[in-house]
């Protein structure tokens, strides 16, 4: 028996920096919740921390992902061009992408029905572990969950400027080690990736 299938269309944004610190954004057009972002901190002493923009966003993700400190702050995202500028709270971060390489032309060809399976990401799975070690397309998620994503576009990101608490991350650098609030890591090479996250709830954890 299958249970309620809770859908996010979006991107999620994945840096590392010199000083350790990991980020993991979400900007959700498209969601149950409405349009939202939000932001996941993994420090190099592997604190794992969530700025959520609300409390029903923040209690629905904790039950999702693993953290050690959840803060409820405004997360904003706007978009131009090729740079990002995310203001969540204590933070500010600023990205700037870099051109589609042959996996994100092939990424971009994925139909939105094909992403949204989970027989799709399934497939996936296997390939996606191979070519980015780290990343998984299925999984168990929380008590009660099991989640997929469909990747549907994929850019690199070639620079990033972040101030957490006014202290400066440093440069940009590689996702390593890979973040531990779920099942998997977003990729290594630092990364904007189109997605269709799913995640579904069992009968009993409506």
């Amino acid at each position: 028996m299958t249970g309620e299938r809770l859908r996010f269309d979006g991107w999620i944004a994945g840096v590392g920096t010199a000083s350790g610190t990991r980020l993991v954004v979400g900007h959700w057009p498209r969601s149950p919740f409405g349009a939202f972002s939000d932001v996941m901190v993994e420090h190099s002493d592997g604190v794992r921390v969530l700025l959520a923009p609300s409390r029903r966003i923040a209690d629905f993700v904790a039950a999702t992902y693993r953290f050690d400190r959840i803060e409820v702050v405004p997360v904003t995202v706007s978009v131009g061009g090729d740079t990002w500028l995310v203001e969540a709270g204590p933070l500010r971060l600023r990205l700037r992408t870099g051109r589609r390489s042959a996996l994100g032309l092939l990424l971009s060809a994925v139909p939105a029905p094909l992403a949204r399976s989970p027989h799709w990401a399934a497939l996936c799975d296997g390939p996606a572990r191979l070519l980015m070690p780290g990343v998984r397309t299925l999984g168990r998620a929380g008590p009660g969950r099991r989640e997929w994503y469909g990747a549907r576009g994929l850019r690199p990101v070639v620079a990033a400027h972040a101030v957490l608490d006014g202290a400066g991350l440093g440069r940009l650098a590689p996702l390593d080690p890979p973040v531990a609030f779920g099942f998997g890591s977003a990729p290594r090479r630092p990364s904007l990736v189109r997605v269709t996250t799913t995640v579904e709830l069992s009968p009993a954890g409506r």
